[in-house]
């Protein structure tokens, strides 16, 4: 292992693929097996992706433009891949979801400080 292995960008940046992982596998597994949620589906794509917002800028500061265009397209690709899942749908309103969401992550790191270019 390097020196920088430990560094805090790297504990955010695995921190930032583990939860885009477990995303991915709440996303695509059929509504009939017990999942984690919030209640409600739209609050779910809201706190999945706020969450996952605030940790990719967390890991990659300086590109802050990238990482919230690359979840974008991350959800609308899990949204596509839903279409082949039984008791799933693709969903508009999810990714409106997932944009508030990524809005929402990305507020809360400029309070917090993170300074994305």
């Amino acid at each position: 292992m390097g020196k920088n292995d430990n560094s805090p960008s790297t504990r955010w940046t695995w921190a930032f693929f583990i939860a885009a992982l477990a995303v991915l596998v709440l996303a695509l597994t059929p509504t009939a097996s017990r999942i984690a949620t919030t209640g409600w589906n739209k609050t779910n794509h809201l706190l999945a992706f706020g969450v996952l917002a605030w940790l990719g800028l967390k890991a990659y500061p300086r590109h802050a433009a990238a990482v919230l265009v690359g979840l974008f397209a991350y959800g609308a690709m899990v949204e596509i891949m839903q279409i082949f899942i039984p008791s799933r749908a693709a969903d508009g309103t999810d990714l409106i979801a997932n944009i508030l969401g990524l809005m929402l992550g990305w507020g809360v790191g400029q309070v917090q400080g993170v300074k994305g270019r």
